[in-house]
Formats: C-alpha cells, sequence, structure tokens
C-alpha cells in the first residue's frame, strides 16, 4: 500500500525553510511503495517450442514455415505433449531467430529448463526417441541421397515463391526510418541461383544496389516445383516411398501448409492438387495433435 511522507515544515530542521518554500514541496509528495519481488514460475515440466504466432487465435500451428517445419519434425519424431508459446520476440530468442525449444533441466532446482536453438533440437530429440540409422528413416541409400534434392528444391524454387509473393517493407519505413523487420527473412536474391543482376549498372550515377529480381520465372519455377512434388508423391503414405515420416515429410508440410494459406497466385497451385492436398490434411491432423492437449500459447 502506498504511504506520503510528509511534506517539509519550516520547523523540521536546524535551519528553517521559507514558508513559500514549504508550500512549493507541498504539491510534490514524495510517495514510497513496498518492494516489489519477480514473480514465481512453476518448474517446467514439458518441452516448450518458442515459435511466430500462428495465424488464427484459434490455431497452434505457426504461420512461419521454418517454426512450422520444426512443429511437424517433434510431432513426426513422436514427441508429444509439446508446449507453445509465441509471446516472445524474435529478439529474445537464440541468435535473433524463432524456434527455440526450452525443454526440463536435470538439474535439481532450475525451473527455467534449458533453451535450444533449432540446429540443436534434433540432437535433443534423439536422445528422447532414440537415434535414426544411417539412412535417416528413407527405405535405401538411394532414397535419402534423392531427398537432399527435394529439400533443395522446397528451401529454393518453391521458398523464393513465397519470398516474393510477401509484402516488401516501405522505402520510408526501410530507408528513412531505417526499421528493422518484424520477421528475419533471407533476401530473395539469396535464394536464385544464378544470382539476379544489381537494379543499377556500372554506368549508373547511383551506387550498386538491390537486384533485378525475376518475378515471372520464380513463378513459373514454383509452378513447376509444385507439379513434381505431386508427381513423386503419387499416392503414397510418405515421400519418397518411405515406411515413416521423415525429416523430409517435415519439410513438406510446412511449406503446403504455407502454401495453402497464402496468396492465391501461390494457393491455387498446390490446391488443385488432390493428392498434396490429402497428405497435407492428414499430417496436420497429426501434427496439431501433437501439442493441442497441452498448447499454452502466450505465456508469461
Amino acid at each position: 500500500m502506498a504511504t506520503s511522507t510528509t511534506p517539509p515544515t519550516a520547523r523540521s530542521s536546524l535551519f528553517p525553510i521559507p514558508e513559500p518554500l514549504v508550500k512549493f514541496f507541498s504539491q510534490f509528495p514524495l510517495y514510497t511503495y513496498p518492494s516489489s519481488h519477480p514473480p514465481s514460475h512453476s518448474a517446467l515440466t514439458a518441452p516448450t517450442l518458442w515459435i511466430l504466432p500462428p495465424p488464427a487465435s484459434t490455431d497452434t500451428l505457426s504461420a512461419d514455415v521454418e517454426c512450422l517445419k520444426w512443429q511437424a519434425h517433434l510431432a513426426l519424431r513422436g514427441i508429444q505433449s509439446i508446449r507453445l508459446r509465441w509471446d516472445v520476440s524474435v529478439d529474445g530468442a537464440l541468435g535473433g531467430r524463432l524456434p527455440n525449444l526450452q525443454v526440463p533441466s536435470t538439474k535439481a532446482r532450475d525451473a527455467v529448463g534449458e533453451l535450444l536453438a533449432a540446429h540443436n533440437i534434433p540432437a535433443w530429440i534423439d536422445e528422447q526417441v532414440g537415434a535414426l540409422d544411417e539412412l535417416e528413416g528413407y527405405r535405401d541409400v538411394e532414397a535419402r541421397d534423392e531427398s537432399h534434392a527435394w529439400i533443395a528444391l522446397l528451401e529454393g524454387d518453391v521458398h523464393a515463391a513465397l519470398a516474393v509473393a510477401q509484402p516488401s517493407p516501405s522505402f520510408f519505413y526501410q530507408a528513412i526510418l531505417q526499421l528493422p523487420p518484424s520477421t528475419a527473412q533471407r533476401p530473395v536474391e539469396t535464394l536464385l541461383t544464378p544470382p539476379p543482376a544489381p537494379l543499377s549498372g556500372l554506368t549508373s550515377l547511383l551506387p550498386t544496389y538491390g537486384a533485378r529480381v525475376p518475378v515471372q520465372a520464380i513463378y513459373a519455377k514454383y509452378r513447376d516445383a509444385i507439379a513434381v512434388l505431386s508427381e513423386r508423391l503419387g499416392s503414397d503414405e510418405w515421400f519418397l516411398g518411405s515406411r515413416g515420416p521423415t525429416a523430409l515429410d517435415a519439410l513438406a508440410f510446412a511449406y503446403l501448409r504455407t502454401l495453402l494459406h497464402a496468396s492465391d497466385d501461390l494457393r491455387i497451385e498446390v490446391a488443385r492438387r488432390v493428392n498434396l492436398v490429402h497428405w497435407e490434411r492428414r499430417v496436420h491432423e497429426r501434427v496439431r495433435a501433437a501439442s493441442s492437449s497441452s498448447a499454452t500459447g502466450p505465456s508469461s
């Protein structure tokens, strides 16, 4: 409860304070409050994935393809009861990148647990459910090697189309205010091979800046990528005919779900492939079930 100190009086010290000054000080009383203590937190009992927010308040799957990839990877590897929180700013994440995984600590009296960056999540999963064999879950060496090409296709041509479709920050915010983007995103030109030419040439009076992004070529490669992805999946339960889900399946799900919630230019290309839509829905239920029973959303 707040208390107020007694205003100074003319007789409160050895040297009397002039009455006008006492009246002036009385207009600004000094308040004191009891000391506050940080709130106590209950011990962390389940793995908690820090993600960027879902697209809707009723959803538990992140709208960010990178966060969603790790949500799917955890679920498809058999990690259940995954708690989620999306009230953490990117600035508060390890390395300024989400997702992060907060896991219970083995040390006594450590209620906070340990925070892992995304690249450390696979090792933690292996400790919980056992490491994969040398085939990494694929049916043979050829399928494992082929998966690298599909991963490159998704993270290259498909991701480039997603990046182009997203609105770029205005010149005012980017050049005048120099505000950083709300989420760290890879520039489109870093996803293209060969890299695009700059906007200004050697004969220009302006220094080299920006890049001539071939938007139509990017969309053409995206359409081809979705077509061959659908053809390769066929009627299989998992990509490349694997007996169970692999890292490629987690990545493919993250991109397909993100594309099905993107602009029409991207969404329609996936929606017209019935096998991709049905596959995404089936995997979606499995991923959602791994976190829905214990998802807490934003937490303090």
